[in-house]
């Protein structure tokens, strides 16, 4: 009996014939360069004995789109995070860029304003000026320290000027009066104000001659210093400073009542602030908060103001050198304080010049009383406190 099943088909494979050899071979290489594996390729190869069908170019590239199927898929999540990313970076650089383009609009509409209103401090200074300059009468200004206020558009102005011979003069002052303003104002004792009164005396004087307790040249040296006396009238009050024995406390604490502009040997003791009366001799500070509130009550009401007893004997009266301090405040607040020193010529070309001009202190203005009119042609009395401050 024939044997059927596997063993047939294995003694088939073994009884084919040539040619059928040949077919099976030439099929085998068909399956090698075909895109799938036919079934009956790879039964035929299989009866032949030899190896299945190797897996054609259909199987690689199939094999190769799962692989980039799988390559793309994590490339679309590398490239979701990556957006994310740049979305997070350009949100910030945008705020970054908004936030510096708010501050320089700011800080230019900012100098702006603060142009505006030096503009307009430095038209008070002028104007003010002008006005000391016209003929005096009832209802001129004058140059006692009121402030007087108006409004230019949207800018609030308050101007004051006082009479520059309402300060004590470096070079024209006595040594007593000069003695007074460091007892009296820095606490110091006789001697210790005696030996800075002659140095500020030698400094200013013409010669080298050296008085008991003061310094010239050889002293200087002897401190280390890589400076000596000029031997000359002070320039600024700043040059004092530099006299031997003056501290930057001892400094701060009397500069405000000096000046080198009023080229007087006393004080106006009617336009003098609080301070200066205080440095002169014989004066207590009970006579002088007396008087000052006399003398305010006084140019409130127009009236004229009395004498101060203790500056008799250093009494000057009014120049044509005025320190004129003007604010302007614009309405979002921007504030410009102007101080100026002028002197009055005969010259109508060429009305006053500046012997002094730089930026003041900003101070808080004070509203106006009720009734009172915010104009420049209505004075406005200061504040007492006001006379303890530098105008």
């Amino acid at each position: 009996m024939p044997p059927v099943g596997p063993e047939r088909r294995a003694v088939r494979g073994n009884v084919l014939s040539p040619m059928t050899n040949a077919f099976v071979a030439s099929m085998h290489d068909v399956a090698s360069t075909s895109r799938i594996v036919h079934p009956e390729i790879d039964h035929a190869c299989r009866l032949r004995g030899g190896p299945p069908a190797p897996a054609g170019k259909g199987t690689k590239r199939r094999a190769f789109g799962e692989r980039r199927a799988a390559s793309l898929a994590s490339q679309r999540g590398i490239a979701l995070i990556i957006v994310l990313w740049l979305t997070v970076l350009l949100t910030v650089v945008g705020g970054a860029f908004a936030f510096s383009m708010r501050n320089e609009a700011l800080a230019s509409r900012n100098a702006v304003a603060l142009a505006q209103s030096r503009a307009i401090a430095d038209g008070a200074v002028e104007r003010t000026a002008f006005e000391l300059m016209r003929p005096r009468t009832p209802e001129s200004w004058k140059p006692n320290g009121v402030e007087h206020r108006w409004q230019d558009g949207d800018v609030a102005i308050v101007v004051s000027a006082r009479d520059e011979a309402a300060k004590i003069d470096l070079n024209g002052a006595p040594e007593p009066l000069l003695k007074g303003v460091f007892v009296n104002l820095a606490g110091m004792t006789d001697a210790e104000a005696t030996a800075i009164v002659e140095a500020i005396v030698d400094w200013r004087d013409p010669d080298e001659l050296r008085r008991p307790n003061g310094a010239e040249a050889p002293e200087y040296r002897a401190a280390n210093s890589n400076y000596t006396p000029s031997n000359r009238p002070f320039e600024t009050v700043g040059e004092l400073s530099r006299v031997l024995g003056v501290t930057p406390a001892l400094y701060a604490r009397v500069a405000g009542v000096l000046t080198v502009h009023s080229r007087q040997p006393g004080v106006n003791a009617q336009t003098a602030e609080r301070d200066t009366l205080l440095a002169l001799p014989g004066a207590t500070t009970e006579m002088v908060d007396e008087y000052v509130q006399r003398r305010d009550e006084a140019l409130a009401a127009g009236l004229p103001v009395a004498p101060f007893p203790p500056a008799q004997g250093f009494a000057a009266g009014a120049g044509a050198v005025w320190r004129i301090r003007a604010q302007a405040t614009t309405l979002d607040g921007v504030t410009f304080a102007r101080e100026a020193v002028v002197r009055a010529t005969a010259d109508p070309r060429r009305p006053f010049f500046a012997l002094l001009w730089s930026e003041a202190e900003r101070l808080a203005v004070r509203a106006p009383a009720a009734g009172e009119a915010a104009t420049a042609e209505t004075p406005v009395s200061p504040n007492p406190s006001d006379d303890a401050r530098r105008s």
